[in-house]
């Protein structure tokens, strides 16, 4: 068995007036994992995973899930759970109603796992959906994707409704239940420095182009912020990629994408920390934007 069920290459997307929402897009997704799709808004995240999810057809490019083309693919759309923040439900559907359409359409559909889930968020079943509050909504939504079991389940920020304590109770019951029930995840997302610890994997998307594409291990440590003096921070970061400089003073603060030791940076009187996941997506996409005219 594959260990690699989603593979996209050179995915372009284009909209009517010259819009590019996704430019020459290639990247693998493998089985059991969990990845952080980040990105700004209109980056182009929502779109690849429509593409992926066979709800849109790229303009060019291929793009495989479990080994086939997703787009009218009822095999495939048995595999896979796309839960996204507008969902939209029939006006007449009541919570339970939404429920049971989870049970019919999801073929790993975990009952008492979905009733964990209704309990835990307090969900009125015999409400209407059309009269859910936003986190009640969002609620439904994150019940309906853990208790899918997936293998290949998408959360496009579907959570933003939710207050702090219900956030981290999602997901709290995601890694519990994704380490007895390993699958592969994606979770699109701005709230970066929440979800930090639960990512595996990081692809970043900006202006419709994968700019990053690399274990969330690998990337910590390699994004760095030094400041002290100017010519003692020009020294330590000459061989460096510099994402970004201000001056503070007397001191001056780079954050740059390289190594430096810690000793190195004592003997040199530069104060050295690592940056965290979501100030290298800003550093990084800034870097971008400052680089290339606006088209």
């Amino acid at each position: 068995m594959t260990s690699t069920i989603v593979r996209a290459e050179g995915l372009t997307k284009r909209y009517r007036g010259g819009v590019t929402a996704l430019d020459g897009v290639g990247f693998e997704l493998r089985r059991g994992g969990i990845y952080g799709l980040l990105g700004r808004n209109g980056a182009g995240k929502t779109t690849l995973m429509q593409v992926m999810t066979g709800q849109q057809l790229a303009t060019s490019g291929t793009v495989e899930v479990f080994g086939a083309n997703p787009f009218e693919n009822a095999k495939v759309m048995r595999e896979i759970a796309f839960v996204k923040e507008s969902q939209r439900y029939p006006d007449n559907f009541r919570v339970r109603d939404a429920l049971h359409a989870g049970r019919l359409l999801f073929p790993y559909w975990d009952e008492a796992f979905a009733r964990s889930l209704v309990h835990d968020f307090a969900l009125p079943e015999r409400r209407t959906v059309k009269k859910l509050s936003r986190g009640q909504l969002s609620a439904l939504g994150v019940t309906l994707g853990l208790a899918s079991r997936a293998p290949l389940t998408f959360f496009d920020e579907p959570y933003l409704g939710l207050d702090a304590v219900a956030r981290q109770l999602f997901y709290d019951r995601l890694l519990a239940d994704y380490a007895e029930f390993p699958r592969t995840v994606v979770l699109s997302t701005h709230l970066i420095d929440e979800v930090s610890d639960l990512i595996e994997h990081v692809l970043l998307i900006e202006r419709g182009r994968l700019v990053l594409d690399e274990s969330a291990d690998s990337l910590r440590g390699q994004v760095l912020t030094l400041t002290g003096p100017a010519t003692a921070v020009d020294a330590l970061t000459a061989n460096a990629d510099e994402l970004h400089r201000e001056r503070l003073g007397p001191l001056t603060r780079a954050t740059i994408r390289g190594t430096v030791t810690p000793g190195d940076a004592r003997a040199a009187g530069v104060d050295l920390q690592p940056v965290s996941l979501q100030q290298l997506v800003v550093r990084i996409t800034s870097d971008i934007t400052s680089k290339e005219p606006v088209s």
